[in-house]
């Protein structure tokens, strides 16, 4: 064998060398890809979790405010009073607009 055509083996023997790596590289890629897409869609699930619990929290709230404890109805209507001032101010403001 010459040793043109000991270099042109070589050679053949590092491109397929290489054409390996790179389908390993490629479905390596591909598996990080899949990895990458399953957890931006549990965060996009955690994040609707998220908004959820803090509408129920807030409507927990709102109920906890309106709650009429040991009779404190005087308490409670003044409570009332003041949400429907601060409903009346976003009205306003967003009449205004």
């Amino acid at each position: 064998m010459s040793s043109n055509e000991k270099k042109v083996a070589q050679f053949e023997t590092r491109v397929r060398q290489m054409i390996l790596r790179f389908q390993e590289l490629k479905k390596d890629n591909e598996d990080l890809y899949a990895i990458v897409e399953k957890n931006e869609n549990d965060i996009k699930a955690l994040q609707e979790r998220l908004a959820q619990a803090n509408k129920d929290y807030n409507a927990l709230k709102m109920a906890k405010m309106l709650t009429i404890t040991d009779g404190d109805l005087e308490g409670a209507k003044a409570r009332v009073q003041k949400l429907i001032r601060e409903v009346d101010k976003c009205i306003t403001i967003l009449s205004e607009k």
